[in-house]
């Protein structure tokens, strides 16, 4: 019998699954958010909609920003994915995104936090230099029901004013 593998990395971190029915092995259908949640312990990357809709579960997939929930773990064969869990250095500095979420209060519940910081992200890596119109709009998936969202835009901006290049 075939064993089909599938091999991709988490945060730098290489992984190889057995895909089938048996125990332990991923399901044909599991979806990339559930498998980084229970497979791996990466709880930061949130389950709220699991329709793609809200952006709680939003992570970067070889650099573009993805809900993880509408994404087949069996389909991630060689690529590279990043949670929030990855953003920070090893010795806990936090990414200057994450940094600007905190000095900016950017955050109530913090539910959604990881997602809107996982997509902002993607869109300050691509442009460094986006407008406010350019950050809703990138933004415009996720989701906020505290209404951080007026912190959110204060903390994006202040990175694009100090012209922090995202690493």
């Amino acid at each position: 019998m075939k064993t089909t593998l599938v091999n991709f990395f988490v945060n730098g971190k290489e992984y190889t699954l057995s895909v089938g029915n048996l125990f332990g092995q991923l399901l044909p259908n599991e979806v990339l958010v559930d498998t980084l949640r229970n497979r791996f312990g990466l709880t930061g990357t949130k389950i709220a909609c699991k329709d793609g809709a809200c952006g709680c579960c939003t992570v970067l997939i070889d650099g573009e920003a993805v809900p993880s929930c509408e994404v087949l773990t069996v389909d991630c064969e060689g690529k590279h994915i990043v949670t929030i869990e990855g953003l920070a250095a090893p010795d806990g500095t936090l990414d200057p995104v994450q940094q600007a979420f905190v000095d900016y209060y950017a955050f109530q519940c913090g539910f959604c936090t990881p997602g809107i910081i996982m997509a902002t992200k993607a869109l300050l890596n691509k442009n460094p230099r986006p407008t406010r119109e350019q950050i809703q709009d990138a933004l415009s998936g996720n989701f906020c029901r505290c209404i951080s969202h007026y912190h959110v835009l204060e903390a994006v901006e202040s990175l694009v004013k100090k012209g922090e290049q995202p690493a």
